[in-house]
């Protein structure tokens, strides 16, 4: 399929952009070219896709559900008693309903931990976003379970093949206070053998740091350095407790971390998230949402304003954590982290990006685009999503959004019965 996008805004000027099969093939003005469609880009910007570096889809079922609470009793009392109850069903219009949200304000990619991965993946290639799914892991220290999470794994990865290049699978401790240390050596070597991520909750909670020094007498980055699984393929989620020679740690090993503020400020985690420090170190930081069921929503635009609002506060500097600087983190710096040519605007980039309707009140004036957009808009302002070269919205509307609404309600409320 070609499209050829027609008088967009891009960096201050008009631009025409053809696209061919996955690819942006050419970017100029007065572009002609005998295309499959045409898209109108007046009064509209256009950017990259988003990159969700962090996400539990199905929790869209607990958007809502046992709000205002700290992590660990959350947790215990609210989310993993239900998700043990949850069936494929439940899973599939839970991913469902996430990929929906995610079309619908802008998000091209995400990578996802949680239970079920098959089934994500399986609606991934349906809603045609670009998904690396991980397979989670949980053995609670116990052996017996620690080989099942080991098999499942190797039967998942073996499973890849049977997708498009759109979904990936990687392996997904979840945290070091559910998964044994001799679990996370494995999962490292099972990551470095099959050249995929490791995704890991790290250093979310002052109790979580608490914990660690007490079970294992290292604080969490310094543990995973004692039992050498930090490398390029690990991503932490949230890292807010991390000192400065830990910094130095991942640095060195080249670890990339994603910054999930909504959740972390609606769980009180923490608030003084290093993206300034890890960046100067050349740590590669994206950004993410987290599941709905702790910042109930999977837009990224909130995310980049809230990261951005948040660094400037407890730094007390408003050029802390610029506009500028959240779009390369919710986009590129994504891109990086998973190892896609995408995340960017230029020619030879996978056809991954959104056009943006101006005329909001967002927008008005337009003095600083990428401003307005980080800072007055939200995810509502997204007009068009083409993911791989195919178009998924179109003034702003998905095929088949009321019925995916609908059932995913359903079925939550089904849920919640049981």
């Amino acid at each position: 399929m070609s499209i050829l996008i027609k008088n967009v805004l891009f960096n201050d000027k008009t631009i025409d952009i053809y696209i061919e099969g996955k690819e942006i093939k050419q970017i100029g003005a007065g572009l002609s070219f005998p295309a499959d469609k045409i898209l109108d880009g007046s009064r509209k910007a256009v950017i990259p896709g988003f990159v969700n570096a962090h996400t539990h889809a199905a929790m869209t079922l607990f958007r809502g559900f046992g709000d205002d609470m700290p992590l660990m009793p959350w947790l215990e009392q609210k989310i993993w008693p239900n998700e043990a109850k949850m069936t494929r069903e439940d899973v599939y219009w839970g991913a469902k309903l996430a990929c929906l949200e995610m079309i619908k304000s802008g998000t091209t990619t995400f990578f996802d931990m949680y239970q079920r991965p098959r089934v994500t993946a399986d609606v991934t290639e349906e809603m045609g976003l670009r998904g690396i799914i991980a397979g989670v892991c949980f053995d609670g220290f116990d052996k017996e379970e620690a080989e099942k999470c080991k098999r499942h794994n190797e039967r998942l990865i073996q499973d890849v093949d049977n997708y498009s290049k759109r979904v990936r699978f990687s392996i997904g401790p979840h945290a070091i206070y559910t998964v044994s240390g001799e679990l996370l050596k494995w999962a490292h070597q099972f990551a470095m053998e099959h050249q995929i991520p490791i995704h890991l909750h790290l250093a979310e909670t002052e109790g979580e740091v608490k914990d660690s020094l007490d079970r294992f007498g290292l604080t969490p980055v310094r543990y995973l350095y004692e039992l050498g699984v930090l490398s390029p393929r690990l991503i932490i989620a949230h890292g807010i407790y991390i000192d400065d020679d830990e910094l130095r740690m991942l640095a060195d090993h080249e670890v990339k971390v994603v910054h999930n503020p909504a959740s972390n400020m609606k769980l009180a985690s923490g608030m003084h998230f290093k993206f300034k420090e890890m960046r100067q170190l050349g740590i590669t930081v994206g950004l993410g949402t987290d599941g709905c069921s702790s910042s109930n929503n999977l837009d990224m635009i909130e995310a980049m304003k809230l990261a951005s609002l948040l660094g400037k506060a407890w730094r007390k500097d408003p050029e802390a954590l610029t506009a500028n600087e959240m779009l390369q983190a919710a986009t590129a710096e994504g891109a990086v982290m998973f190892g896609l040519k995408a995340g960017q605007i230029k020619e030879g980039y996978l056809a991954d990006l959104c056009l943006i309707d101006l005329n909001t009140p967002a927008f008005t004036p337009n003095f600083n685009f990428v401003s307005n957009l980080v800072y007055a808009a939200n995810g509502s302002c997204v007009d068009t999503v083409i993911c791989d070269g195919k178009i998924l919205m179109e003034n702003k509307k998905v095929p088949g959004e009321d019925e995916i609404m609908e059932k995913a309600a359903e079925i939550a409320y089904n849920l919640m019965k049981r």
